[in-house]
């Protein structure tokens, strides 16, 4: 086992990338745990939750972003097989930053995570040491890069709704948007889910940044919305 972590310290850091290639040629998993078969469409990893086992994906294409409503509104990257899924959030004792859906039908070897981290404590304590320094960098990085997502689509959306604002019918000098199209349609257009567009204008509505709800949005500060989108 104290092989197969030493090869995790790396292979582990390419899980969460943007990009599926790994970064060693492919190598068998050999080790304890036991197998596992999952269809495609199966949570294998969910946000903010601790793991009860560390996956290593034998075969198979694992996706990764966050989801809502149960479904995966942004997905951030692939984990392909042969490679480890939450290695990281495992070697740092913490909950996963992102959520993880089986894209294919995924085999996988499943580690108890109590094993897991007796294995880690037989290292060397210098191999300790790297193995926790890579994983923090790496999960520094994936949140980094999740809360770029978030501010993104407030940004997107906050950007649409100045560009399609117009004078109030009710209200003079004031500003609205009129929703004329669905907002599976508007979303589309964002990049976003339909989900993701329903929740940025719920936290807009609460920023106090818009108001109103069904077709008329009122663009309450205008100065706001424009700090968010950034113009």
């Amino acid at each position: 086992m104290a092989n197969v972590l030493r090869l995790m310290c790396i292979k582990a850091m390419a899980g969460h990338a943007r990009h599926s290639a790994p970064m060693l040629p492919p190598k068998s998993f050999h080790g304890p745990g036991e197998p596992c078969t999952v269809p495609a469409g199966t949570a294998l990893m969910q946000r903010g939750a601790k793991a009860t086992y560390v996956y290593h994906v034998d075969h198979g294409r694992v996706a990764l972003g966050l989801t809502e409503n149960g479904c995966l509104a942004h997905q951030m990257g692939l984990v392909e097989g042969p490679s480890w899924l939450n290695a990281t959030c495992a070697v740092l004792g913490l909950p996963a930053v992102v959520d993880a859906v089986a894209d294919t039908e995924v085999h996988a070897t499943r580690v108890p995570l109590a094993e897991f981290e007796g294995s880690l404590s037989a290292l060397p304590a210098t191999a300790q040491d790297v193995l926790r320094d890579v994983a923090r960098a790496h999960q520094q990085q994936t949140e980094l890069a999740v809360s770029r997502l978030v501010k993104d689509a407030e940004a997107r959306c906050a950007e649409w709704l100045l560009r399609h604002a117009e004078p109030a019918q009710d209200e003079p000098g004031a500003l609205a948007v009129l929703l004329r199209q669905r907002k599976r349609t508007i979303a589309a257009q964002l990049g976003i889910a339909p989900e993701t567009l329903s929740r940025v204008l719920r936290q807009l509505r609460e920023r106090s940044l818009i108001s109103g709800s069904g077709r008329v949005l009122n663009l309450v500060d205008l100065n706001g919305l424009r700090a968010l989108a950034g113009v």
